[in-house]
């Protein structure tokens, strides 16, 4: 194929860019019978309209390109703990009750149903809404300025629903800590007061469920940890600026190979620059509307140079490869989810530290007591000791053996008297010296 200049060319035909995943949305309308292994889903679209459908786990797989170890995190039956994944095409959210699947245009939940998913259903509609209201210029910039979703102007779509899980998630685990703070703090100064079983089994209690929701703000807080310190799994997540850089270079890479190809043929003094300057023009255009169609966020990569593009002399990789990652905005993101979950963490581990010292405080108590307790011991062992000398002594009058006492010429009752009184007497003295030399040695206080 020739290339001739003019009025009268032909346009070099850009190819059209590969069709993106259809929604799952539009896959599931209509009746249909449920079959095995498909579940309900809720998907919430980029206008935050929700809508209920029927899909199979390989339905969603082809959809978002989800494996399937993936989706198995999502499993209401299975017991995973808090994971936040970036792939290629969504975001998979496993966060305490929500339990999600994020794409460059809609959100996939699965636990729906869950009364305690409800509010979280609503104030995502409610942010994907008014997020889609500001893209298309129904609210101005002096009205967006104030309320919590002021923010929601700068995000893309993928963040918006991203940030209403991470908010979703650490206001439950928050609002469960302070709950269970103000019931720890009565309790435990009920126990120092007064120790008794139904305190204790309270304290018990409390202890456990301090244990619990330790565990499960300290996983969700190493996740975004985690997050934070990798920047290419942080990079993974902007599929809005992955999805448009995709379309650019599909856009732009097939009408240079085209030129390539007959370039011998085509006069290099004139024909070249004019169907290079018709090229430049065209791929502009398609760019332009490739942007709008997506939407003008913070990009991932830098913004590519419009000469390059034009003159069609590097491919998607050699661009993508050479631009600097710019990662801060989501980086901002999730330190703000950070440093709330952190506080959270550092709230409970302060009452750890109260519930410990009160249980310190509850053990030198029983101690104590039980020292008292020794002591009595000592105190009544000796006190026994010397009534078995004293009985010794009752013992040796009761043998039948010859006895100057039992002789009624030689004694009479003040000599027995004299001698049960002595005896008595004799008791109480070594009750006292043994008293005095525990206490000397420090067995008795």
């Amino acid at each position: 194929m020739r290339l001739v200049s003019g009025s009268g060319a032909p346009r070099p035909q850009a190819p059209k860019p590969e069709s993106e995943p259809e929604p799952i949305s539009r896959l599931s309308t209509g009746a249909r019978k449920k079959g095995p292994g498909t579940r309900p889903w809720m998907v919430v679209d980029s206008t935050g309209q929700a809508e209920v459908i029927e899909a199979g786990k390989h339905s969603i797989m082809n959809q978002t390109g989800l494996p399937g170890r993936d989706l198995r995190i999502l499993d209401p039956l299975l017991s995973y703990p808090s994971t936040v994944l970036g792939r290629e095409r969504a975001i998979v959210i496993n966060l305490e009750h929500i339990k999600a699947i994020i794409t460059a245009h809609e959100v996939l939940l699965l636990n729906f149903k869950d009364p305690a998913v409800a509010p979280f259903v609503q104030e995502l509609q409610q942010r994907i809404q008014l997020h889609h209201e500001q893209r298309e210029g129904m609210i101005g910039i002096s009205t967006v300025g104030e309320g919590k979703f002021s923010k929601l102007r700068d995000l893309p779509f993928e963040f918006v629903a991203l940030e209403a899980c991470l908010e979703a998630a650490c206001s439950c685990l928050e609002n469960e800590a302070t709950t269970l703070e103000k019931e720890a703090h009565p309790a435990l100064d009920k126990l120092t007061t007064k120790i008794s079983s139904l305190n204790l089994e309270h304290v018990r209690q409390i202890k456990s469920r301090l244990v619990a929701i330790s565990g499960r703000v300290q996983k969700v807080r190493d996740e975004l940890e985690q997050l934070l310190d990798d920047d290419d799994d942080m990079a993974e997540m902007y599929l809005t600026d992955k999805l448009l850089q995709q379309n650019v270079c599909t856009t732009g890479s097939s009408p240079h190979s085209s030129l390539d190809e007959d370039e011998d043929d085509i006069d290099d003094d004139e024909r070249i620059p004019a169907e290079i300057s018709s090229e430049d023009s065209y791929i502009e255009k398609n760019f332009e509307e490739n942007s709008q169609n997506i939407g003008n966020h913070g990009h991932l990569f830098s913004r590519m140079d419009s000469n390059e593009v034009g003159r069609g002399t590097q491919t998607c990789s050699t661009i993508s490869g050479g631009k600097r990652l710019n990662i801060e905005e989501l980086e901002m993101l999730l330190e703000a989810y950070f440093v709330q979950i952190d506080s959270t963490l550092n709230n409970l581990s302060t009452l750890r530290e109260y519930v410990d010292d009160t249980e310190d405080y509850i053990n030198i108590m029983l101690d104590d007591k039980q020292n008292h307790l020794l002591q009595m011991g000592v105190v009544l062992t000796t006190a026994t000791l010397i009534v078995s000398a004293f009985v010794v002594l009752a013992g040796i009058f009761g043998i039948n053996i010859n006895n100057d006492l039992f002789d009624e010429t030689k004694s009479g009752t003040s000599e027995w008297l004299w001698t049960v009184g002595g005896g008595a007497t004799g008791s109480l003295f070594l009750y006292i010296l043994a008293i005095a030399w525990c206490k000397h040695r420090r067995l008795l206080e």
